[in-house]
């Protein structure tokens, strides 16, 4: 196997160092281009799930900034993610009679989303390590929890109201409608081809972004503040505006997401904001490798292919060994229930073995690295 396997790459080896990064520059931008059209061909039927799992990428992204580049741990991500995709729902809905056009819609949930990430970032990031995690966690919960009441709101002093009883995310119940985007006459609808090219153009912008922050002024300051507080707070990083910005630019890409995801859901509850939406996304974030824009990535990739593919057919496959074997517990068994325990055994084997994650940047995996480098070997005995 090995011998066949450098016999196929030789001849991509042999080819010099500026043509390979071309062809793979080439063969990454153009096979997401005619992804929809192989799935067609070959009548794969997954457009619509790599259309969800680029949602979860963008979000993996935005968490990227706040947990890779300036080093905090935000439990609750997925607050972002709902705040988003309500301030949609709210400025769309029929019933609220504003039903504003998506294309401004998705910059209001971008802004709204990072306002809030400025509102809980101001009073918490003095706090480090275990205790902003507990804090973050916490507004995780909340935020799904107010959107649960604001099922009927009511503003005023005394006498006088200037709103009674004003259903602003009608509960439990959701919004539903949510308005669709169209451009120039054409309308998204139940196709998911539409969706998957808006999407791709939405994560296509997000990376872009975490290209250009990498490497700027401001991405280097997160990471200074990563490394060491005092030593950046030394050389002139102000550490509460710089963390300030990381939540507030996280926050923004998950406001595209959640726009994006509650135009094509057409709907939008409080259950689907839960805490383990946010460990899902950091789970994609550790096992790609913080700080790896690559790596994060392909890390959500490879996370939600076993989620959603490597699961249900590994399911379908043991209930067919059960029912050939006349086992009763293995015929019915059922592995997506077991996600969780496969995530987490996956993640403790992650940190003990490869803690820089699968596809670590070159800087993170030297970080983690250099304490062991520079720890001195016994003498050999004479």
């Amino acid at each position: 196997m090995a011998q066949i396997w450098h016999s196929l790459t030789v001849p991509w080896r042999a080819l010099p160092a500026r043509q390979r990064q071309i062809l793979t520059w080439a063969f990454s931008i153009l096979l997401p281009l005619i992804f929809p059209l192989l799935d067609k061909t070959f009548n794969w039927g997954i457009v619509n799930d790599v259309t969800d799992v680029l949602v979860l990428v963008i979000l993996a992204l935005g968490l990227n900034i706040v947990v890779g580049y300036a080093g905090l741990l935000d439990l609750g991500y997925a607050a972002f993610f709902a705040i988003g995709a309500y301030t949609t729902g709210v400025l769309t809905w029929p019933p609220h009679h504003l039903e504003w056009n998506f294309w401004i819609v998705i910059w209001a949930a971008v802004i709204v989303a990072a306002f809030f990430g400025i509102v809980i970032g101001t009073p918490t990031l003095r706090l480090r390590g275990d205790y902003l995690a507990i804090v973050t966690l916490a507004f995780g919960e909340i935020v799904p929890v107010v959107m649960r009441n604001l099922g009927s709101v009511t503003i005023g002093v005394g006498p006088w109201r200037l709103l009674s009883n004003f259903n602003l995310t009608n509960g439990v119940q959701g919004l539903n409608p949510v308005g669709r985007p169209s451009i120039w006459g054409f309308k998204f609808s139940f196709d998911p081809t539409p969706w998957y090219y808006l999407i791709l153009s939405i994560a296509a912008l997000v990376i872009l972004a975490n290209v250009r922050l990498q490497d700027s002024r401001l991405g280097r300051a997160w990471m200074a503040l990563r490394e060491d507080e005092t030593a950046a707070d030394c050389m002139g990083v102000d550490p509460i505006r710089t963390k300030l910005s990381a939540f507030a630019i996280g926050a923004s890409f998950s406001g595209f997401s959640g726009a994006f995801y509650a135009a094509k859901l057409q709907a939008i509850f409080p259950e689907l904001f839960k805490f383990n939406l946010s460990v899902m996304i950091l789970c994609m974030v550790i096992l790609g490798g913080m700080g790896s824009i690559k790596g994060v990535v392909i890390g959500g990739m490879l996370l939600q292919l076993f989620d959603r593919v490597v699961l249900t057919q590994t399911t379908i496959f043991a209930r067919g060994v059960g029912q050939a074997l006349h086992i009763s517990p293995l015929a019915t068994i059922d592995l997506s229930l077991w996600r969780w325990f496969f995530f987490g055994l996956t993640m403790v084997v992650i940190m003990v073995l490869r803690p820089e994650g699968l596809f670590p940047s070159a800087t993170r995996r030297a970080e983690l690295h250099a304490a062991e480098e520079e720890t001195p070997q016994p003498a050999e005995s004479g």
